[in-house]
């Protein structure tokens, strides 16, 4: 019944896992961001979604959960590309940022969810999101060091392929 739900909460979770697992590992290993840049990028991340997250919010009331969804997978997949192929350090710094504001996106999942659960499936539906985010949270890292061993731009092309299928998903929310 919540077939969609639960989907979109894997991929989520997996493209969640590319970023936490190998954005961070990527401007450390291959641009050699030192302790202090990573702090000063994650200070300026937080202050920069402190601000938009409100607007987000607002946006999902507005257009949609579809369209916000939308949105947001359309443009990972250029920024996961990005990501594997290019050569700046400020690049990857600016993509870090804003793979980090579309993560707010996600919302939308949830939102969507508690637009078609019975209200008494919600709390034990979500419990099960939660697992499912979680399996990707052990999956997708072992997985993806694999690849990244291999070569560090397979991480990211594999997040930009998730991200075509979560927008060719998304699609189907109807609310």
């Amino acid at each position: 019944k919540y077939w969609l739900f639960y989907f979109l909460t894997f991929l989520a979770g997996a493209r969640r896992q590319i970023f936490v697992a190998f954005a961070v590992f990527l401007m450390v290993k291959v641009f050699n961001y030192s302790i202090q840049m990573v702090t000063i990028l994650f200070v300026v991340n937080n202050v920069v979604n402190y601000f938009l997250a409100p607007m987000i919010g607002k946006a999902i009331i507005r257009f949609g959960e579809r369209k916000v969804l939308s949105l947001e997978y359309f443009s990972l997949v250029f920024i996961f590309i990005a990501y594997a192929f290019t050569d700046s350090a400020i690049v990857v710094g600016i993509l870090y940022v804003l793979d980090h504001v579309f993560f707010n996106f996600a919302i939308a999942i949830r939102t969507f969810f508690q637009k078609i659960a019975d209200p008494a499936d919600i709390a034990p539906s979500m419990a099960v999101g939660f697992t499912i985010n979680h399996i990707a949270a052990v999956v997708i890292p072992a997985f993806g060091g694999l690849l990244w061993m291999v070569d560090y731009r397979i991480p990211f092309i594999a997040g930009a392929c998730l991200s075509i299928v979560s927008f060719a998903a998304v699609q189907r929310i109807k609310v």
